[in-house]
């Protein structure tokens, strides 16, 4: 027979840990403290990690932006060398459009978008 079960937020908290803000992958970063006997504890009380480390590939990409909105952006005005290099990013185009704030369109191979 294999029981599963939490530490409810009391318990996590009379052991030291905050339920609330404890992510999973720091209980596997206790052992290089010396700390690996906490861990079974510890994976008892985390929240499990968002998906941070999927890697979502896409065909091409299509910004489309106004620069207008440069000055609001200056993040984007910052990249725009960068694009004048066509042969650096072959699978992104850059399509200008009046009054338009930034939007990145990620697609497959077919040009359907995706994200």
């Amino acid at each position: 027979v294999i029981v599963a079960a939490e530490f409810s937020v009391e318990d996590c908290w009379s052991l030291g840990l905050n339920k609330a803000n404890l992510l999973c992958s720091s209980c596997d970063q206790l052992s290089k403290f010396n700390l690996g006997i906490m861990k079974d504890h510890c994976q008892q009380c985390c929240q499990r990690d968002e998906n941070t480390h999927t890697v979502k590939r896409y065909a091409q990409a299509r910004l489309e932006v106004c620069t207008c909105k440069f000055g609001v952006y200056p993040q984007i005005q910052g990249m725009f060398p960068l694009f004048r290099k066509p042969g650096k990013f072959p699978n992104l185009q850059i399509k200008y459009v009046r009054g338009l704030d930034p939007i990145i369109k990620l697609m497959d191979k077919d040009g359907n978008v995706k994200d």
